[in-house]
């Protein structure tokens, strides 16, 4: 069972409306959360990813303070990696397509959500991810 799986079992609800039902300024968090369970570590380990797999327009609208440019479940994949891909796919308790979805709708939020000065503040997003679950009374649950 993924991290999201378990908030969303948790407060009774989908993977979906835990998701609705979150604070935005969680949502760096949350993804944090996931990626520390992967190869990628943080989500400044995905963004370099990214950017070394040639994503880096996007990236850097996501980091910057104007309009975030999309990302495409395809380039996840691409600029991912299979093993990355599927240790993602295994977190978010999702089949990979869906995870990859997921990821290609919120990855951008989270970033520029992470990144208010156009760097990444990684304990914070992770401290945000903390006090969403304890908010939630779900601090002690583990995936």
């Amino acid at each position: 069972m993924g991290l999201f799986d378990s908030l969303a079992g948790a407060l009774g609800g989908t993977l979906k409306d835990v998701l609705g039902q979150a604070e935005a300024s969680a949502l760096p968090g949350l993804v944090s959360a996931v990626l520390g369970k992967t190869d990628l570590g943080s989500l400044q380990g995905i963004v370099n990813k990214l950017q070394e797999a040639g994503l880096g327009t996007q990236v850097q609208s996501w980091l910057g303070s104007g309009a975030n440019l999309p990302v495409s479940a395809d380039q996840l994949r691409a600029a991912l990696g299979n093993e990355q891909v599927r240790q993602l796919a295994q977190q978010f308790g999702l089949p990979i397509d869906a995870a990859l979805k997921l990821l290609a709708e919120h990855l951008p939020t989270a970033v520029d959500q992470a990144s208010p000065n156009g760097v990444i503040d990684d304990a914070a997003a992770q401290g945000q991810a903390g006090s969403l679950a304890d908010q939630a009374g779900i601090g002690s649950i583990k995936p």
